[in-house]
């Protein structure tokens, strides 16, 4: 049987460039022991169009003359293929080590999910499961009672429903209750979130007119009141989770915004953003905003994530009164923006661990993170440094540090969080940023990346959540060779 081209490995000729002529067939390639082996594991189709665009790459670089024979050796040519079969089957979402400081980091995931709503999770998608079935009348069933009972219990609130992320439930919440008409806002709550996604914007995709009332920094009870007019739909009050003003400051609470609608015969609403479920200052954090707080100050609608410091999946919870919920729950566009069964199990199970609170900063990784003690944080750095010095000399010098870190995801944008951790900084200072970059560039190119973050001329690593450190000290000897 005829062999791809050998090339002559020996002298000048393996060095010389080859034309485009001399490179195999799609045929012959896919007849190499290697890549015959390639075949029975992942099917013709794949490794057949990864075959193709291979000669295609091979026949670029030789009519660039920039191919030599060499290249054309079967053991180049098999390794080449693996390489490019196991690229095109590489996940693009990949777990990553956040060493940046930030616990509740939108670029990275927001909140992790505990143990327990992971194996719920697998159990539920495995399986036939009873999403929309009534296990009791053997009938159609809603998939709200999944997880309104728990909200209810958790919240105080009358009713509950849930939607796929919270700007959906701020949007579902204004057009349900708010199409076609007025809703009241104080214009010191008129935020902007990630993404370019701001309150006027949404207001106008829900069919409502934004009236602002107040100024940026004072809003006063007389504002919202003087404002009610026969095409008022909805008061509403935006959290501010992801900014501060400071100074010279006046705000109305819900409890007085809601005495002010309900007295107009008018439903109130406020979105919460972040969403904590439990009083965070028990553990000596800043305290957050409760859905429950709100509900007992009167508010008609609460909503707030699930991703966030409540520590679930992706979800926009929306709290409240029953006349209120049920008016959301009815409106059309519900059925475009409800939550499909993978993440409603995650939020499901991730409820039921706030039915035993004492245990939620050992069962709830986000609190687990959030509550860990800083000594603890530098103990680890400490324990650390040997290693990751070796890995980086002698190019860089390591050093323990304290550090602040954050919350994150707009929680509690002025607090930081004590910690501690590594400073990896040039031995020279000349072209320090670009060494930096470089180095910043090697740990993201590790088998499993490693962020961090770059300030003051120094990368730092921040070790908050990192809690098992074995996975990064495996990837040192690789770090040691890209730095080499």
């Amino acid at each position: 049987m005829a062999r791809p081209h050998e090339s002559v490995v020996d002298g000048s000729e393996a060095r010389s460039p080859v034309h485009p002529k001399d490179l195999p067939s799609v045929d012959r390639l896919l007849r190499l022991p290697a890549v015959a082996a390639l075949l029975a594991e992942h099917g013709h189709s794949c490794v057949a169009d990864q075959a193709r665009q291979l000669i295609d790459r091979l026949r670029a670089q030789a009519l660039a003359g920039a191919l030599t024979a060499q290249a054309l050796e079967p053991a180049s040519l098999e390794a080449r293929m693996g390489e490019a079969v196991r690229q095109h089957l590489a996940p693009r979402m990949r777990t990553v080590i956040n060493l940046t400081g930030t616990v509740i980091h939108t670029n990275l995931g927001r909140a992790l999910l505990s143990d327990a709503a992971l194996q719920h999770l697998l159990a539920m998608m495995a399986q036939p499961n009873n999403l929309e079935y009534d296990l009791a009348s053997g009938g159609r069933g809603d998939r709200d009672t999944v997880v309104e009972e728990l909200l209810c219990q958790l919240t105080g609130a009358e009713a509950a429903t849930v939607v796929n992320n919270n700007a959906a439930a701020v949007l579902l919440t204004i057009a349900a209750l708010a199409r076609g008409r007025e809703v009241i806002v104080s214009r010191g709550e008129l935020v902007e979130i990630g993404g370019a996604f701001r309150m006027p914007d949404v207001m106008a995709s829900a069919g409502a007119t934004l009236v602002e009332v107040g100024t940026t920094n004072r809003t006063h009870p007389r504002d919202y009141e003087q404002a009610i007019t026969e095409r008022t739909g909805l008061l509403m009050k935006v959290h501010t989770s992801n900014y501060a003003v400071q100074g010279f400051t006046t705000a109305v609470d819900e409890a007085e915004i809601a005495r002010i609608a309900h007295a107009r015969g008018l439903p109130m609403a406020t979105d919460l953003g972040s969403g904590a479920l439990v009083d965070m200052g028990q553990w000596g954090l800043p305290h957050e905003p409760t859905p429950r707080e709100k509900v007992a100050a009167g508010c008609d609608v609460v909503t707030f994530s699930g991703d966030k410091l409540l520590g679930g999946p992706q979800a926009g919870l929306i709290v409240g009164s029953r006349e209120a919920v049920g008016r959301i729950r009815k409106f059309p566009m519900k059925r475009a923006l409800r939550m499909s069964k993978l993440p409603l199990a995650a939020l499901e199970a991730t409820l039921m661990l706030y039915l035993r609170p004492e245990r939620l900063t050992q069962d709830l990784p986000t609190l687990r993170l959030l509550t860990r003690p800083a000594d603890r944080i530098r103990a680890l750095a400490e324990a650390l440094q040997p290693a990751v010095q070796q890995a980086v000399a002698p190019r860089f010098d390591v050093g323990v540090c304290d550090l602040l870190g954050q919350i994150g995801s707009g929680s509690l944008p002025v607090d930081r969080l004590p910690s501690a951790g590594l400073a990896l900084a040039p031995v020279q200072r000349k072209g320090a940023g670009r060494a930096l970059d470089e180095l910043a560039t090697a740990l993201r190119s590790l088998p499993q990346p490693v962020i961090g973050r770059i300030s003051e001329d120094r990368l730092l690593l921040d070790l908050r959540c990192l809690e098992d450190a074995q996975p990064f000290l495996a990837q040192l000897p690789q770090l040691k060779e890209a730095l080499a």
